[in-house]
């Protein structure tokens, strides 16, 4: 595909193609799912069988296990620890109340959509009441377990997959910090965090398919991008694609941001611009677009940027909206065009360390 070719399809022409459903957390029933017998009446538990295989797998693949159970707490995460999982669950609602609730919370803690969310049990009331409550939640019968790992496989494994629970932990431990402190600004000082910005490599764009696909609270467009489209990118004059990574005192968070810039005579647009929802907190999220702003200026360019409603992305609209964009019109797939005036460069906030590479 030549370069013609590519400014006149755009990226967003190639995203005709909805996202499709990636599931982020699978919440695991224990009695008769997890393991075989009813803890509460005494029985001899076993594993079922392949079931630790199957957990393994997808925390290896960066999907997260967690539990809903009516069960005695104490109890119940004694077993788990006697059977050597107990660390691959993360944040385990066992309790009496209602399956949804725990799921509403295990959502909550993990700040994900409901439909990036799986329930297995082997109670067909109990997958009812949550698809009643919540009908995006991917319900599953443990009888369909061979077919799991097949069905929520990502196409990509990365470097952050294999991390990803460790990164819910240490956010945990940065919460705890945070809460301790009391004082938000000078918590993000103590973080001693550092945004490193490069253009996009050939190593990176597994990451950036996968952040495109994973991500909607924090994606201007909502378009998921291929492998295939984001190396034409990358190779594309007429265009410019960015990475973004995290890290601080406790570690890196990855790579959590993405833009992308088309460029046509003195006019870049901004076709692309995500951030993952892991960072909303640490006060980083219009970094990425800064740099894209001050990198325009200096290059004497104007800058527009396509922002596209979906049900999840308020948040990206009220960024450039806060940024000092303005709507210059409608686009065609019912989008908004917005233009900044740029007339100042943009310094970044004293409490993080804006590394740009090349």
């Amino acid at each position: 595909m030549d370069e013609k070719t590519i400014m006149k399809s755009e990226v967003a022409e190639l995203k005709k193609t909805p996202k499709k459903k990636v599931i982020k957390c699978v919440v695991w029933d224990l009695d008769h799912t997890i393991w075989h017998g009813i803890l509460l009446e005494g029985d001899r538990l076993e594993l079922r069988q392949g079931i630790v295989d199957i957990i393994k797998t997808l925390d290896s693949w960066g999907i997260i296990n967690s539990i809903a159970s009516k069960n005695n707490p104490e109890d119940a995460i004694h077993m788990l620890e006697s059977f050597g999982i107990r660390e691959y669950f993360l944040y385990p609602q066992i309790g009496w109340g209602l399956k949804s609730n725990a799921i509403g919370k295990i959502k909550e803690k993990l700040n994900i959509g409901m439909d990036a969310i799986a329930f297995i049990d082997d109670q067909p009331f109990e997958r009812d009441e949550v698809s009643f409550v919540y009908d995006q939640v991917t319900c599953l019968d443990i009888d369909q377990i061979d077919n799991i790992p097949e069905m929520f496989k990502p196409r990509f494994i990365t470097e952050e997959s294999a991390l990803r629970r460790k990164m819910y932990q240490d956010d945990d431990i940065r919460n705890q910090e945070e809460q301790e402190i009391g004082n938000n600004r000078q918590f993000l000082e103590s973080l001693q965090l550092d945004f490193l910005i490069q253009p996009a490599s050939i190593n990176d764009l597994r990451r950036v398919e996968e952040l495109t696909l994973r991500t909607n609270q924090l994606n201007a467009t909502g378009y998921a991008y291929t492998y295939d489209e984001l190396e034409q990118l990358i190779k594309s004059a007429n265009h410019h694609l960015f990475v973004a990574e995290l890290t601080d005192k406790y570690g890196s968070y990855g790579k959590i941001g993405v833009a992308m810039v088309a460029c046509e005579n003195d006019i870049w647009t901004l076709k692309l611009l995500l951030m993952s929802c892991r960072v909303m907190s640490r006060g980083v999220g219009g970094v990425l677009l800064n740099y894209i702003m001050n990198l325009a200026k200096e290059n004497e360019k104007k800058l527009h940027a396509e922002f596209l409603p979906t049900d999840r992305n308020r948040l990206m609209y009220v960024t450039y909206k806060f940024a000092g964009f303005a709507e210059a019109g409608k686009l065609e797939n019912g989008g908004v065009l917005l233009v900044h005036p740029l007339t100042d460069f943009i310094a970044y906030p004293e409490y993080i360390k804006v590394t740009i590479g090349k």
